[in-house]
């Protein structure tokens, strides 16, 4: 049996239609897919080849099932039960970057780091805090992220969205409610389907509006900023950078030593003895080299719940989680 064949076996088994170029996987280890290195199995993961597979893929999928849109898994816990859904991978697919009438283009797949490197290239200012965020440019839209003063949305002029049924959007700004580490749609944009039915939608590309500036100058600043990050935050571990959302006037990094909890473990987790807003998966200790941790997706989740619970009961301060969790408890 020829692969043709596999992919059309994986198709009718999952209520598809047609022939798609991308690829298909079932009971895909997401640990693999995660920079926390762990976590449980997505029922299925499908690999696009381009913006048109996708779009097909989703035209022609089982509604029924959940969708995850994931592109590094820098912000992504996924359980150990696993997500009982498709999971759609879009950094090996959606990684088209240009320069489209004065604006960078950049699909969802393509690393925040690269967009600021490529806006510096071509003299453009505004985008340098970019290689500061770990993530895709889908992750960085959807969560509005930003690191050394700047967000996101502060340079996304227009935005390109995808729904559960395959339709292509091109949105502003202005269509959106944005605030730190937030982002949704307002009330009177959401998409309907097929019967009236709404469906969510998933960011596809982006168009950032940058000034003029100076290529030398930004790469300086991108430098500066890399060496920055180098000093303050624990990469040598696997991680998925900052864990909570600064609260207004304070940093949650702060509240977190003041409560104590720094180097605090459960399991193979630990709250980072550099930085306290990180949790490190440094496995069997802190010895671990980088990407050997051994953390369970509990071990990080009682973590997060217990550093939540302690610094309300030291502090008085609710910690709002800024990573996403998803999927089924063991």
């Amino acid at each position: 049996m020829d692969m043709s064949e596999l992919r059309h076996l994986d198709n009718t088994e999952l209520g598809l239609r047609g022939e798609f170029s991308g690829e298909m996987r079932r009971d895909e280890p997401m640990a693999k897919h995660v920079s926390w290195r762990a976590g449980g199995r997505a029922a299925h993961a499908y690999f696009p080849a381009d913006l048109d597979d996708l779009v097909a893929f989703l035209k022609q999928r089982n509604m029924d099932e959940p969708l995850l849109f994931v592109g590094l898994g820098s912000n992504l816990l996924v359980r150990d039960g696993g997500f009982n859904g498709t999971v759609i991978f879009t950094h090996t697919a959606l990684k088209n970057i240009s320069l489209e009438h004065g604006a960078v283009y950049a699909q969802a797949g393509v690393a925040s780091p690269k967009v600021a490197r490529f806006a510096a290239k071509q003299g453009l200012k505004g985008a340098e805090f970019l290689a500061g965020i770990p993530g895709t440019v889908g992750g960085a839209l959807a969560m509005n992220a930003g690191c050394y003063g700047g967000e996101t949305w502060q340079i996304a002029s227009r935005v390109q969205t995808v729904d559960a049924g395959g339709v292509l959007r091109v949105r502003s700004a202005q269509d959106f409610e944005i605030a730190y580490r937030h982002v949704a749609l307002n009330a009177a944009q959401t998409g309907q389907g097929e019967q009236g039915k709404h469906f969510e939608e998933w960011f596809v590309a982006a168009w950032f509006e940058l000034a003029a500036g100076d290529e030398q100058v930004s790469r300086e600043t991108i430098r500066s900023l890399l060496e920055k990050r180098i000093a303050s935050q624990p990469l040598q571990l696997p991680n998925a950078g900052s864990v909570f959302r600064n609260p207004v006037g304070d940093h949650a990094a702060r509240l977190i030593e003041a409560a104590g909890l720094k180097g605090l473990q459960i399991g193979g987790a630990q709250v980072s003895e550099k930085h306290a807003n990180f949790i490190v998966n440094v496995g069997a200790g802190a010895g671990s080299s980088a990407g050997a941790g051994t953390a369970s997706a509990s071990d990080i989740e009682r973590l997060i719940e217990t550093v939540q619970r302690v610094v309300q009961e030291k502090m008085g301060i609710e910690l709002v989680r800024e990573v996403q969790i998803v999927g089924e408890q063991v």
